[in-house]
């Protein structure tokens, strides 16, 4: 646009001083300003009508643009409204589609109808069962000291390599051997198939074997076995309490019948050992004392050594004779003459004594038994039977402690031995606890509810990828 023209705001912009008509201006002479030389002549008509019709022409350009500028300003305004209304419209009221009525029969399908069938089960057709409960433990006569109980408490934490009777019974409670016992004296089979195939839910076939009623077994009997402590609780559920209550009598039953066997079995054991190992030092401390028979019988002697100093005795006293006999004889030599007989019959008793301590001597070495020798030389007597006495002396002392072996392991086994404790003697129910309607009608619904959940998810996870 032009100078005379609008700006953008509107507003109309001042001419310049060239534009602008200059009015007429008159100087006297002598005022300040006053150029001299001649007056300028007065306008024209034509250039007032020139200028007028300049302004008009600027007035309507200016109309012009504000009216340009004021249709833009609106156009402008309305785009802006469209794209707000556009942006942030209201939606349009819901309508069912063919997924939501897919849902809704889904639900009713997978949740509703099936939750259903659960009440309608539990409240209808499911009988009740009635709860028996004992509890007892395995107790020994050996008294426990307070050193023992810490020792076993510690081993409650770290662990025992050895079984105790409490875990053996745990495992035997539920044992196939547990269940022909008590089905021997209960009939299960014929019990809890009473009501089949009505409540086929808690209850087994007529025609169950014994590894379908083991099955069985473990959901009618409950164990909570306590490792520290050793106690253990059992409950058993029938579908009347005089049969749950015969059941947890037959199990108490059986365990005190298997604990008197381990008790039984111990103590054969130990019995049993100390009983050979007695029997084993008997024939050894007779084979033993036959050998020193043989010896006394062979040789004719009780005791070497008793036998061996009597001969000593008997050399002792042969020196004595023969030291006396030579100081006679020196002082009867010293008294009468060389040829008198008493110094010849000195001489010839000296002779005897020598030859009598000779002899003696040989015997102790000698086998000759003309000499008055036992046969055999003394030493290899004195040793044989010095060897023989410490083999009796030996079993003898092995057959003592074989006997205080026997003795001590009879006392072991009577202190040790154990008993089942019943600290819960088999209840009976006066009331059904179970099943837990309520309990399994909620579970069925959370379960069937998550299922239905996920279900819809994975279908919608699908539907949008798709």
């Amino acid at each position: 646009m032009t100078a005379t023209g609008a700006n953008k705001t509107g507003n109309v912009e001042t001419l310049t001083d060239a534009e602008k008509p200059k009015p007429a201006q008159s100087t006297a002479p002598g005022q300040p300003g006053a150029q001299p030389g001649p007056q300028p002549a007065a306008p024209a008509a034509g250039e007032e009508w020139s200028a007028e019709k300049q302004l008009q022409t600027l007035r309507k350009r200016v109309k012009e643009a504000e009216a340009s500028l004021a249709f833009s300003n609106q156009q402008r305004i309305n785009a802006e409204e469209k794209l707000h209304q556009q942006s942030f419209s209201m939606a349009g009221p819901a309508r069912m589609h063919r997924r939501h009525w897919g849902l809704i029969c889904s639900f009713i399908g997978l949740v509703l109808l099936p939750v259903a069938a659960v009440i309608f089960y539990l409240v209808v057709l499911a009988q009740d069962q009635f709860q028996s409960t004992t509890g007892f433990t395995v107790r020994s006569q050996e008294s426990t000291s307070a050193a023992t109980d810490l020792l076993g408490g510690l081993a409650s934490f770290t662990g025992s390599s050895a079984a105790s009777d409490s875990d053996i019974l745990f495992e035997f409670i539920q044992s196939q051997e547990m269940i022909q016992a008590v089905n021997s004296q209960v009939d299960l089979r014929a019990h809890y198939s009473q009501h089949w195939p009505s409540d086929w839910a808690f209850s087994i076939w007529p025609d169950a074997t014994q590894e379908e009623l083991s099955w069985y077994w473990h959901r009618i009997i409950g164990i909570s076995f306590d490792s520290g402590s050793g106690l253990i609780e059992v409950r058993a559920q029938a579908f009347d309490p005089e049969t749950a209550q015969a059941i947890t009598t037959a199990i108490v039953k059986e365990s005190q019948i298997r604990i008197n066997a381990l008790n039984e079995q111990a103590r054969s054991d130990a019995l049993g050992y100390a009983q050979a190992d007695l029997d084993e030092a008997v024939e050894e401390m007779k084979a033993a004392r036959e050998a020193l028979t043989q010896f006394r019988t062979r040789t004719r002697i009780v005791d070497p050594e008793a036998d061996i100093q009597g001969r000593m005795g008997v050399m002792n006293n042969l020196q004595q004779q023969l030291a006396t006999s030579l100081i006679e004889y020196d002082l009867l030599r010293g008294t009468v003459a060389a040829g008198d007989p008493r110094l010849k019959k000195a001489e010839q008793l000296i002779d005897v004594i020598r030859d009598r301590i000779d002899i003696e001597r040989q015997t102790f070495t000698s086998t000759n038994t003309d000499t008055g020798a036992v046969g055999e030389d003394y030493p290899s007597l004195i040793s044989e039977f010095e060897r023989l006495t410490v083999d009796r002396e030996y079993t003898e002392q092995a057959y003592r402690a074989a006997l205080s072996g026997l003795a001590l392991a009879r006392d072991e086994a009577i202190r040790q031995s154990r008993y089942l404790a019943t600290y819960i003697k088999p209840t009976r129910a006066q009331e059904a606890e179970y099943p837990q309607r309520l309990l399994l009608t909620g579970l069925a619904a959370l379960f069937l509810l998550l299922i239905w959940s996920i279900l819809s998810l994975i279908y919608y996870s699908i539907r949008d990828r798709s």
